[in-house]
């Protein structure tokens, strides 16, 4: 089964380069294209991809603006940031808005293609420079409620990179369950996606440190 892409740039040469370069692999469906946030916003919900792939700084509507829009209107579709720009700001704004990955244009194909596959699974992709932004940025967050034992396992294990698939097999239940339990973290933890969850979990001292 393909993995249905949206991709976002106001340069159109840009999502041509993407467009041929993700077109290499069987595995990956380019289904639309936009030049702004709204643009972005309107064909995730007419055409309902898997993966956004975002530029951030955009016209009309930004592409931080349309993370947040996409996340809230559509949370099965994740959204990668892929951008020319790493300060403080954007990156944590990404983050913030539910952006699953953040990258670098710069960043190789393998890197690119690794990311919309691990966004797919649920899985955290950061360029290191992006992370390094981020664990700086992060406060260990107040949980409005605590976790349960259960569902520390899930943080765990979600902040050491796991899929969801793969966190199901090693705690023996459901994909659906664990998909309840991310949700109930998320939602006891005030944040709004896996990457601020698994940073968060890093600063809990529930995880290690990436290296």
């Amino acid at each position: 089964m393909s993995i249905r892409i949206v991709i976002a740039d106001d340069h159109a040469v840009v999502r041509q380069g993407l467009r041929m370069l993700l077109s290499l692999d069987p595995e990956l469906d380019i289904v639309g294209e936009a030049a702004n946030g709204q643009q972005a916003l309107q064909a995730a919900h007419e055409l309902h991809p898997d993966v956004v792939l975002m530029d951030l700084m955009m016209p009309v509507m930004d592409g931080i603006e349309a993370i947040g829009r996409v996340r809230k209107e559509l949370p099965e579709t994740e959204v990668v940031a892929l951008t020319s720009v790493l300060e403080d700001t954007t990156v944590i704004g990404a983050i913030r808005a539910g952006a699953i990955g953040y990258l670098l244009k710069d960043s190789g194909s393998d890197e690119l293609v690794r990311a919309i596959k691990a966004a797919v699974n649920g899985q955290v992709q950061l360029s290191p420079q992006a992370a390094a932004y981020l664990m700086r940025e992060v406060r260990a967050p107040e949980p409005v409620d605590e976790l349960t034992d259960r569902e520390l396992d899930v943080l765990r294990l979600l902040a050491a990179g796991l899929s969801n698939k793969e966190i199901a097999y090693s705690l023996t239940i459901g994909e659906k369950t664990v998909k309840t339990h991310v949700s109930n973290i998320l939602s006891k933890m005030n944040v709004v996606s896996r990457t601020q969850a698994a940073l968060h979990a890093v600063k809990m001292g529930l995880v290690e440190t990436p290296e």
